[in-house]
């Protein structure tokens, strides 16, 4: 017999792919999603829980010219946030900023801040600095990974510094240490690479099987968590990295994405290619 659930729904009119949590906005719960229409213009909404936590609503509505693939909010700032975006043929990223709302549903268009565009591979996401004001983002793309230099006020991006995956190698994703701001993971097909963004120079990598998602334990330093194809969910502990301390099930179809819940202490959020969202809690390594 399966248990009876409860939620609070949010309907989109074209299918989604990404959702943000604004952490700056600390006084609501407030979430950005991007949508994914191949055919009409696309949308940024703007959605917050009520203050009695029984209804979620749209705090704002924007006209996005592409297809969404990865949106992230940006840490110091509620207003500001970025997009990787396509047109069908190829890919960009800019920084935008949502314009004073006043009440209104249907608001002014987004601004764009600034283009995170460089001139060689497939971009696949941007890194916000893990926590606090920064001018510092990062943008990975199949090939390489970029260190930026962000000034919102002159509304322009600087590529500081770079480096290659490799010939033989596809980045896909990564994430930013929140304990040591210096490092960087990126998934890298069979491979987890991590940069020193100080020097932007490789400094160690972890062998997985087809990783495609990483995400670092917001609380205990040196634990992250991988989502692996067939592999189902690896921890590790980046001191000893050889093999995995703790192995979770997989979905029945290929784990896509793995986030670690920043509030309660072991819990990890997968979704799968199945469409399907798992809750675990771990009880061991984390």
């Amino acid at each position: 017999m399966q248990a009876a659930s409860s939620g609070i729904g949010y309907g989109l009119k074209y299918q989604a792919r990404c959702i943000s949590d604004v952490k700056a906005d600390t006084d609501h719960t407030s979430f950005l999603a991007g949508t994914l229409s191949l055919k009409e213009e696309n949308e940024v909404h703007l959605i917050r829980l009520s203050s009695s936590g029984t209804e979620l609503f749209c705090e704002g509505l924007f006209s996005h010219p592409n297809e969404i693939w990865d949106l992230v909010s940006c840490p110091f700032d509620q207003r500001i946030f970025s997009t990787v975006y396509s047109n069908g043929e190829t890919y960009g990223a800019a920084i935008w900023q949502i314009p004073e709302l006043y009440g209104e549903l249907n608001s002014p268009q987004l601004e764009r801040i600034t283009s995170l565009d460089t001139d060689s591979g497939k971009i696949k996401c941007i890194l916000w600095w893990p926590s606090g004001r920064h001018d510092k983002l990062i943008s990975i793309n199949e090939e390489n990974l970029y260190l930026w230099n962000l000034d919102v006020s002159k509304k322009t991006a600087q590529v500081q510094s770079q480096d290659s995956a490799g010939m033989l190698h596809k980045l896909s994703g990564g994430a930013w240490d929140p304990h040591d701001v210096s490092s960087v993971a990126a998934t890298c097909e069979s491979y987890l690479q991590f940069w020193d963004v100080r020097t932007m120079k490789k400094t160690m990598s972890i062998e997985c099987s087809h990783v495609c998602s990483v995400d670092y334990h917001p609380q205990k330093q040196h634990i992250l968590v991988t989502a692996e194809h067939e592999s189902g969910i690896h921890i590790w502990d980046l001191r000893k990295p050889k093999v995995p301390i703790q192995e979770l099930p997989g979905h029945t179809h290929w784990t896509w994405t793995v986030k670690c819940n920043p509030e309660y202490d072991g819990m990890i959020l997968v979704l799968s290619l199945s469409l399907s969202l798992s809750l675990f809690h771990t009880h061991t390594g984390m």
